[in-house]
């Protein structure tokens, strides 16, 4: 699954574009690789991402194709949820 569509189902990215955009600006990582909006996303896969002041971690567990609001966040695990200074990107 693209890593885009992974974002938007998992609710962690409201809509695809807005995920396809910040992937384009580099601050997502797949197993600590860059990620474009068109990379594969796996299971197990470790998934970096920033978020306004919060940098997640999370490991992908499931690929639906579809999923209910309420079944999202069972897509992933989240291993870090670390909150960054704006001084950080400095």
């Amino acid at each position: 699954m693209r890593i885009d569509k992974y974002l938007k189902l998992t609710r962690l990215i409201k809509r695809r574009t807005v995920a396809k955009e910040i992937l384009e600006d580099g601050v997502i990582y797949i197993n600590d690789l860059k990620a474009k909006p068109s990379k594969e996303v796996k299971i197990s896969d470790i998934v970096r991402l920033t978020l306004g002041q919060h940098q997640l971690t999370i490991k992908v567990l499931a690929l639906n194709p579809v999923t209910k609001k309420d079944d999202a966040d069972e897509m992933y695990e989240i291993l870090e949820d670390k909150v960054i200074n704006p001084k950080d990107f400095a």
